[in-house]
């Protein structure tokens, strides 16, 4: 006899359905053909999977764990939006249960289909580029509060909570104009991000409402990790010489952008001051992390609140949980300057 456990997911398999779909018949609820429900039945009996705890939640809706799916924790922001999460569960008697979809979101719906099947009371996205209409309609077929918890989203159907990406743009934008710079440029993300569109969008209109050029070119894509992001500013420098200031898409853009302006013997520095000896280029990233205070000068950040989003995204979830016939809700969280040293 093996001595195998078996899972939700053997039952599937030997039925020839969705994990979700058994979560259905174990739970009673959503919209399940009878003989759906025999076959799923027969499934369980023929492997002897036992009816346990799991399947107790899921009909009676108790289980107090809340899931959240990142593409990756190692992620600055996702990891902040954890720790918000957390703090707010823990202090309501609830348990957060951490997945991770891949970088490129493939295991997105598998994700989905174990915290379903695992009974969760509540679901988090925290990579609303992943999330499409088949996980949607899922979370709406087994009545699954399902929260998005992001840097950018287009969804108007389910509760989202994100930070204000054109405003945060305008701001480190216009603290760099008043800084005196003029020649300005963006560097960072991929041409395919809703988060560097809208940045790229409050950018443009902070350039255009003081009567200042902006031109294409100068506006970079590249790979965040710092190596490519320190050449990706060298390269820009030497070719532009006349910019005097970069807005970095992402913390560690910034980090890589500062090293790539000394490799072109620049400093980074606050005004736009120059001599004939040395010249200064200012940097802003957005986002926040702890070795910013480690260069000289410190750096300059837009922070995205993501601690705060994370506080959000769990409150929000509770709610739609004890009212999940609510209207959906997009909370925005406005930026936060945090002006250091250089600039």
């Amino acid at each position: 006899m093996s001595s195998k456990k078996i899972t939700i997911t053997d039952v599937a398999e030997h039925a020839g359905v969705s994990v979700t779909t058994v979560s259905l018949v174990l739970s009673g609820k959503g919209r399940i053909s009878e003989k759906t429900a025999v076959r799923v039945n027969k499934a369980i009996e023929a492997l002897g999977y036992i009816r346990n705890q799991q399947a107790a939640m899921l009909r009676g809706g108790g289980s107090n764990v809340i899931g959240l799916i990142v593409s990756d924790i190692s992620e600055p922001f996702y990891a902040e939006v954890a720790a918000g999460i957390g703090e707010i569960l823990d202090g309501q008697g609830k348990v957060l249960f951490l997945t991770q979809c891949g970088r490129n979101g493939r295991n997105l719906d598998r994700c989905f289909d174990s915290l379903s099947a695992y009974g969760v009371d509540g679901v988090i996205i925290g990579s609303g580029r992943f999330l499409n209409d088949v996980v949607k309609q899922k979370a709406r077929d087994v009545r699954l509060p399902l929260v998005c918890a992001a840097r950018a989203s287009e969804f108007d159907d389910i509760d989202v909570i994100r930070p204000d990406n054109s405003l945060a743009a305008k701001v480190a934008t216009e603290h760099l104009i008043k800084h005196g710079h003029r020649q300005i440029a963006y560097l960072g993300g991929e041409g395919g991000s809703l988060t560097r569109a809208e940045r790229l969008g409050g950018f443009c209109a902070a350039l255009l409402q003081y009567g200042l050029p902006f031109r294409p070119e100068w506006m970079v894509e590249c790979d965040c990790r710092q190596q490519a992001s320190a050449q990706a500013a060298q390269e820009l420098l030497t070719h532009n010489p006349e910019i005097t200031a970069i807005l970095c898409h992402k913390a560690s853009v910034a980090l890589g952008a500062y090293f790539g302006v000394l490799g072109t013997g620049y400093t980074v520095g606050k005004d736009n001051n120059e001599s004939y000896f040395t010249r200064q280029v200012a940097l802003i990233g957005f986002g926040d992390v702890p070795e910013a205070e480690l260069t000289n000068p410190p750096l300059t950040f837009i922070s995205s609140s993501a601690r705060e989003i994370g506080h959000s995204a769990a409150n929000r979830l509770l709610q739609r949980i004890e009212m999940p016939d609510e209207p959906p809700q997009h909370i925005i969280l406005p930026p936060k300057l945090i002006a250091r040293g250089s600039v």
